[in-house]
């Protein structure tokens, strides 16, 4: 017998709970708390299945039979309707994922695996500032549209780089998503290619060998904090970058067998680098290590031993030299030394690992820090001496 509005409103509870069927595999559970839970009982596959519809009276009995009869429906096509509600529902919570909770996540994660924290304080003001439009955006509606509009407006303004790295990093968030089953697709792939290529322009740098002398001599008869002095010889010594020198502390020496071994976590490409050390630059640390305490920093700030020389010590020096930006720049120094022991004739591998610069191939990477580490030694020191002749040729 089928059930009616006036019997289900009619049921009460007793001490235990009870069924009432309706028909075809429909049933009202009648809770002992009074409550009336719509049920249906089917099977799929040969297995007895119970699917919930939804409680009484917010469900109604002509309601409860029509999901009755499209459940019926669904399994005659072959299909559990049970595992298609759970994928609406899953679809339904997808949709509630943010970009900026995936940005989020993103984010936490390069701190676990231990990326700089200039990095993530650049990728940070990428997601947060320039990517905000997105945040609040359900990450598996955004198209590749509206992320083109974002990145076009950026570079209308110029910024052409920030554009390209700002659909870099939207599109790491988007591998993420993917990797989590919360997005199907990384809408920023069709975008390759979109963008107008960035303004390059390649660090300052002076590369004729004469004129680098004259700067070597200005630098010698520089009458400037000391510190700042020795660490610019230092850097142009040792060919590694501002920062590199800037945050060198004593610990990460060996002075009796002439290297500098540079942590993982201050390099730009996150892999140890080993310097090997010449002459000319055990010379400088012999001279400037008195003036670091605790094993602290071997180039300390004129405020403070505890702190670093400022990112613009350098460059400010130079410009007192004479020096503008378009002449001269500290990063710059990397680039002289390449060229000129390119040109000449040095092993161009030899250099490169020299310069610390990554090799793709990671077999190759870990022969090349091997099998090269007694010509860099001996290059290292061609390097220096060969500084000492530009200055002596300007002399003569």
């Amino acid at each position: 017998m089928h059930l009616t509005e006036f019997a289900i409103r009619k049921a009460k509870p007793t001490d235990k709970p009870y069924r009432m069927i309706d028909g075809g595999g429909l049933r009202l559970f009648v809770t002992s708390k009074g409550s009336k839970l719509w049920q249906l009982r089917y099977r799929h596959q040969g297995k007895e299945n119970v699917m919930s519809f939804g409680s009484y009276p917010l469900v109604s009995l002509a309601e409860a039979r029509r999901k009755r009869d499209d459940a019926k429906r669904l399994l005659l096509d072959g299909i559990d309707p049970n595992a298609q509600k759970r994928e609406r529902r899953l679809a339904a919570e997808a949709k509630k994922i943010t970009f900026g909770h995936v940005a989020d996540e993103y984010l936490g994660r390069q701190e676990v695996k231990g990326t700089s924290k200039a990095t993530i304080k650049k990728t940070t003001w990428l997601l947060r500032k320039l990517a905000a439009p997105l945040l609040e955006r359900p990450i598996q509606e955004i198209t590749s549209a509206e992320i083109l509009a974002l990145l076009q407006n950026i570079e209308k303004s110029g910024r052409r780089e920030t554009a390209r790295r700002l659909r870099g990093s939207i599109g790491s968030v988007f591998k993420l998503a993917i990797m989590t089953l919360r997005a199907t697709s990384d809408p920023t792939v069709v975008l390759h290619g979109a963008l107008l290529p960035p303004n390059v322009q390649g660090r300052a740098a002076i590369i004729n060998e004469s004129e680098f002398g004259k700067l070597l001599r200005s630098l010698a008869d520089y009458d400037g904090w000391p510190t700042v002095t020795a660490a610019i010889q230092f850097l142009i010594l040792t060919g590694v970058r501002p920062g590199e020198v800037r945050g060198a502390k004593q610990m990460e020496f060996d002075l009796s067998k002439a290297v500098w071994s540079i942590p993982a976590e201050r390099m730009k490409m996150r892999h140890p680098h080993h310097v090997p050390l010449s002459r000319q630059a055990l010379r400088i640390l012999d001279d400037i290590w008195p003036l670091s305490e605790n094993n602290g920093l071997v180039f300390p700030s004129i405020r403070s031993k505890q702190r670093p020389l400022s990112e613009n010590a350098f460059n400010a020096a130079l410009r007192r030299m004479g020096y503008s930006k378009d002449k001269a720049t500290a990063h710059g120094f990397r680039v002289t030394m390449s060229s000129i022991l390119n040109n000449r004739g040095f092993n161009p591998d030899v250099i490169e690992a020299a310069l610390a610069h990554q090799d793709p191939n990671a077999i190759r990477r870990a022969y090349n820090r091997a099998s090269y580490w007694e010509q860099r030694i001996t290059l290292m020191q061609n390097w220096a001496d060969l500084l000492d002749q530009l200055q002596l040729n300007l002399n003569k």
